[in-house]
């Protein structure tokens, strides 16, 4: 057979015919395509003769057809035209239209144009000789009806076509008739004229033909190989014999995705209808599986690759015939291979594990939740690969600490799934620890984990609780697979695996999957375990910055909350400062951002503030201070950042997956400074009932009168600690009724991410105004239950101060001349009014003070001098003078006879100090009402000047 696909003349090397052979092979009707030739070419022939008649008489009838139109376009034009009515019925008509009728017949190229009366007779005729006579053609009694008549007919002039139209009177009879003819002579010259175009469009249409007929015949001549028609039948039914034999699916598919050829056994193993080929059905109807169907009707090639038909699995080949020299299309085979189920079942176990690794890594850790952490590892493994899920941690995993793994270590279960929780042995939140042997116990000492095949036959886990484990048995679950969670090489707690009969029981090979799953669970359950410990940590360092009790004082009843953010700990600060003269300081303050950088930066500024009071500086002054130190924070900063090594991190720790808790770190190291810090700061003076206020960046007060009305009092803002660029400081003085409520908060309770702080102040003032009677602590309470949001973003501190005043009945004052005389008539007037108040027991330390002090300011200041005595939780003296220089306390030498005042003072005095005044100074002294004595201090100025052994007697 191959020997015959290779004869006459099949291209090979050994065969070089000439061109004359070729063609005397290619019209011999030996051979198939030598049929096929002489069968095209007669057609042809046939084709082209045919249509060169059709297209002769096609013309003749086109040339006639347009020769009635124009010759009816013409009558009707010329009997219509402007003058011919009027020329009919004129004394000599043919004197008028013989013209025309002349002239219109030369434009339009027409053979006559003739008008004639009703009985015929000629008014018009190319031949003037004819006018007068008798029209000569066909009857035109249908024209003197009305009717345009069009004929082919023999006139003077030969055969010709006319029209003839008759013209009308306008009271409707016919007054003449207009007859414009072509002769069928001249149109038949027209087809004349076509026809050697015809004829050579003809010729080359065979020609075209022809050689289309030669290219295609030779194509089918190699495709054949030259084989006559028996030959071709003999080796076709050989071919569809050996197609149908072979134990092996056999389908051809076209380009378009129709099925061309299937042998017997892919109609057996696909269980197509016997027609599926023979019909050119699409694959796609076929009914086959989608993805088989998507491979068939894809093109693409493939190699064994196994597919579901029906209970059949298949391998199959595909491989596209064009390169080969076909047509585009695919050849399949297919492969009966129903023997690999079970390696295609392990094939999809492996496949739907790979998936389910895949989704633990997505839904595993989505928080820093150490007990949501441990829910999703459950709510992914149940059912997908367990039915029931337990997971235990052990107690110090919650508290962020590292634990340690013993027999005696005790676990909380934080998460069960698959069962309902009141049917579970132990609840979510339950406390407990494994009995020593146990599958759970042995997995966390061996840090290995440990296979159950059968739990009915396992002695060890029964240990745990005999009536318990009867239940569970019970409740049908027969494996268990128990994993300890480790991570970074600490054991974090163990998670159990369970399967019921409803399931096939875990096997060896399901631990190293179990193991993978709780792997990357114990990666996020430590990394929540780290955050909780940073976390804490943080909140720690920031509850020890904030105040941990209020001091004591009589100016003001105050109230505070303070809430972190739910996204860690920040910056917020409230502070209450007792002063001088039974003043009293408040102090709000807000360092933007979150995390341990926030919180010690706003330790840092507590602790300016405090320091800064202690100098009993005006708001004004202090808040200018606060500012200049803020600036020289952020320039040292700046610059150690920029001394710091690329890549390095100074002091901070990263931990993986904590971030919260470590914002406002820069990536190159170094924190991000102070810049953003705001404050408010008020002097509350219960004797004068006045408030000065001063602001950086920090939101303004709130004020609620004694009778309930709520205002927000006006006070000039300045710029945000650190950018104040030396820009002054403004104030504001307040006078406050008593039982005024003053309300200090940071932006955190009138600013969300859901609020602009229009609204929040709006909100402020309506849940004030409705509690505004209140004591602190229930303003406090009523204004958070109002304007908390559901999930704060940022920190928020909350201080209500009611104020008080210290009556007239307990200060007293005088004015002090500047004459040492008057020294003994003050101190007498002032021991006068200690007996009034009950205070006899400290006269002569009060006496001894007041006169050192108002001596100092007779000798040393200038006027006006005063003396102020106020009596409160403490005695307090002031004595002020109208010059600034401040006293200093020193140690007097031998020699010395003065000095010493002071030191008897600070001896006697609780405490003692100097503040300024826009007037001059104020030296002020503290002490106790009890008996004027400190503890373990001296009885008496004996006492005292014995403690100085190099002072001489006197």
């Amino acid at each position: 057979m191959r020997e015959k696909f290779r004869r006459d003349g099949d291209g090979s090397q050994d065969s070089s015919p000439s061109v004359g052979n070729r063609l005397r092979e290619l019209v011999t009707a030996h051979s198939v395509a030598g049929q096929v030739f002489v069968v095209q070419l007669a057609l042809v022939l046939l084709l082209i003769v045919a249509a060169a008649v059709a297209l002769v008489f096609q013309a003749q009838s086109s040339v006639m057809d347009d020769a009635r139109q124009r010759s009816r376009v013409g009558a009707e034009s010329f009997a219509h035209a402007p003058g011919t009515l009027a020329a009919m019925k004129s004394a000599d008509p043919s004197a008028v239209l013989q013209p025309q009728a002349e002239a219109t017949r030369k434009a339009t190229g027409v053979d006559y144009i003739v008008a004639f009366r009703p009985d015929g007779v000629r008014w018009t005729h190319p031949d003037p000789r004819l006018i007068g006579k008798r029209v000569v053609g066909p009857s035109f009694r249908e024209a003197l009806k009305g009717r345009t008549l069009t004929d082919t007919f023999t006139s003077a002039l030969g055969t010709a076509v006319a029209t003839v139209v008759p013209v009308r009177d306008r009271s409707g009879p016919v007054v003449g008739l207009v007859s414009v003819g072509i002769r069928a002579e001249r149109a038949n010259q027209r087809v004349e004229h076509q026809l050697p175009l015809l004829l050579g469009s003809a010729a080359g249409a065979l020609l075209l033909v022809s050689g289309g007929a030669v290219l295609v015949n030779r194509r089918l001549r190699r495709q054949t190989h030259g084989l006559d028609p028996a030959e071709m039948r003999r080796m076709y039914d050989h071919h569809d014999a050996v197609l149908h034999a072979v134990r092996e699916g056999v389908l051809i598919i076209g380009s378009d995705g129709r099925l061309m050829l299937a042998n017997d056994e892919a109609r057996r193993l696909l269980d197509l209808p016997e027609d599926a080929d023979q019909e050119r059905r699409p694959v796609a109807e076929l009914g086959l599986d989608p993805r088989l169907d998507a491979l068939l009707t894809s093109g693409r090639e493939a190699t064994d690759e196994v597919y579901l038909a029906g209970d059949r699995l298949l391998a199959v080949n595909v491989r596209p015939t064009a390169p080969f020299g076909g047509p585009a299309g695919s050849a399949v085979t297919l492969r009966d291979t129903t023997e690999l189920r079970v390696l295609a079942g392990r094939a999809e176990v492996a496949q739907e594990r790979l998936k389910l690794i895949y989704d633990a890594g997505l839904r595993i850790g989505t928080t820093l939740d150490v007990g949501r952490t441990a829910a999703e590892l459950a709510d992914v493994a149940v059912p997908r690969f367990a039915d029931v899920v337990s997971v235990e941690l052990l107690e110090p995993v919650l508290r962020g600490d590292e634990p340690e793994a013993s027999l005696s270590s005790d676990l909380r279960r934080m998460a069960v799934r698959g069962v309902p929780e009141d049917s579970a042995i132990y609840r979510v939140g339950d406390v407990l620890r494994f009995v020593p042997g146990t599958p759970m116990a042995t997995s966390l000492a061996s840090r290995r984990t440990v296979l159950v095949p059968d739990l009915r036959r396992s002695e060890e886990w029964r240990r745990q609780d005999l009536e318990a484990t009867q239940r569970v048995l019970d409740a049908r679950i027969r494996s268990l697979i128990s994993v300890p969670l480790q991570a970074r090489g600490v054991v974090l707690g163990v998670a159990s695996f369970w399967r019921s009969d409803h399931s096939d029981d875990f096997e060896d090979e399901d631990l190293t999957f179990a193991e993978e799953l709780a792997a990357r669970a114990a990666i996020s359950i430590d990394n929540a375990r780290r955050y909780t410990r940073e976390h804490t940590t943080a909140v720690t360092l920031q509850r020890s910055l904030l105040p941990q009790a209020l001091p004591e004082q009589s100016a003001l009843e105050v109230a505070h909350r303070y809430l972190p953010a739910q996204a860690g700990v920040g910056g917020d600060w409230f502070d209450v400062i007792p002063l001088p003269g039974t003043r009293v300081a408040l102090v709000v303050g807000d360092v933007v951002g979150h995390g341990l950088h926030a919180a010690a930066t706003m330790g840092r500024l507590r602790t300016a503030v405090h320091n800064f009071s202690a100098l009993d500086l005006p708001p004004d002054e202090l808040l200018n201070h606060l500012d200049e130190l803020v600036s020289h924070i952020d320039t040292d900063e700046a610059r150690a950042a920029s001394r710091r090594p690329e890549g390095t991190d100074g002091d901070a720790v990263a931990w993986p997956g904590i971030g919260s808790d470590t914002e406002g770190m820069r990536p190159g190291g170094g924190g991000t400074g102070i810049t953003g810090a705001t404050c408010l700061y008020a002097i509350y003076d219960p004797v004068s009932g006045r408030a000065t206020v001063a602001r950086a960046g920090h939101p303004g007060p709130a004020l609620v009168h004694p009778d309930g009305s709520v205002a927000f009092p006006e006070v000039p803002v300045s710029p945000p600690l650190g950018l104040g660029a030396s820009v002054p400081v403004e104030t504001a003085e307040l006078t406050l009724a008593e039982g005024s409520r003053l309300v200090l908060y940071t932006d955190g309770l009138v600013e969300d991410r859901d609020r602009d702080i229009d609204t929040g102040l709006a909100m402020l003032h309506t849940a004030l105004a409705s509690g505004g009677r209140r004591d602190p602590d229930g303003i406090c309470a009523a204004v958070l239950d109002a304007m908390l949001p559901e999930h704060p973003s940022d920190d928020i501190a909350l201080l209500v101060a009611r104020t008080r005043l210290l009556g007239p009945s307990r200060v007293a004052e005088w004015d002090v001349p500047s004459d040492p005389a008057a020294v003994a008539p003050i101190r007498a007037a002032c021991m006068r009014k200690l007996e009034s108040w009950g205070l006899a027991a400290i006269e002569f330390t009060t006496e001894l003070i007041l006169s050192e002090l108002i001596t100092n300011a007779i000798r040393y200041g200038t006027q006006p001098i005063q003396v102020r005595l106020l009596h409160d939780r403490t005695l307090i003296c002031e004595v002020s003078d109208g010059t600034s220089a401040s006293p200093h306390l020193r140690r007097a030498a031998i020699t010395d006879e003065g000095g010493r005042g002071l030191f008897l003072v600070a001896q006697f005095a609780q405490r003692w100090g100097t503040r300024y005044t826009p007037g001059g100074k104020v030296i002020w002294t503290e002490q106790s009402l009890d008996d004027g004595q400190q503890e373990g201090g001296p009885d008496s100025a004996e006492d005292i000047l014995d403690q100085w052994d190099d002072v001489p007697a006197l």
